[in-house]
């Protein structure tokens, strides 16, 4: 399952792409327009802008705006700053691979196959959809 962070990450960063002009939006303009706690959206911001996808201006008409174009914004790129791996598994994971312990032979195994598949279908799909597609 998504976690709230990574899903709260995404509907963020789509009010942000909506917004004209790349204006900087407040945390507690989303927050109300998204119904997300305050508290825990200041912690998803903060870490898709050290992540390079938002800046932050302060003081009055500040707040946080996308640094990248909405095109250039992979739902791939985010889902991996947000949640991590997006392979199921760790011994299918094309950037956090790790041999299973209990997995004699990879090449045999019906999970390692089967998640394969998984993998390369969330793949394309995450991966052919940007910010802007969902902006």
């Amino acid at each position: 399952m998504l976690s709230k962070k990574t899903k709260y990450g995404i509907k963020a960063l789509t009010f942000i792409a909506r917004q004209p002009e790349r204006r900087p939006v407040q945390t507690s303009e989303i927050a109300k327009s998204e119904n997300i706690s305050q508290k825990f959206l200041e912690s998803i911001l903060l870490i898709l802008r050290k992540s390079g996808f938002l800046g932050s201006k302060k003081g009055k008409g500040g707040g946080y705006y996308l640094i990248k174009e909405p095109t250039d914004i992979k739902m791939t790129a985010v889902i991996r700053v947000l949640e991590g791996p997006i392979a199921l598994v760790p011994c299918v994971s094309l950037n956090y691979y790790e041999k299973c312990e209990d997995c004699p032979d990879e090449k045999t195994c019906a999970v390692h196959s089967l998640m394969i598949q998984v993998r390369d279908s969330t793949l394309e799909v995450l991966g052919d959809n940007t910010l802007a597609d969902l902006a």
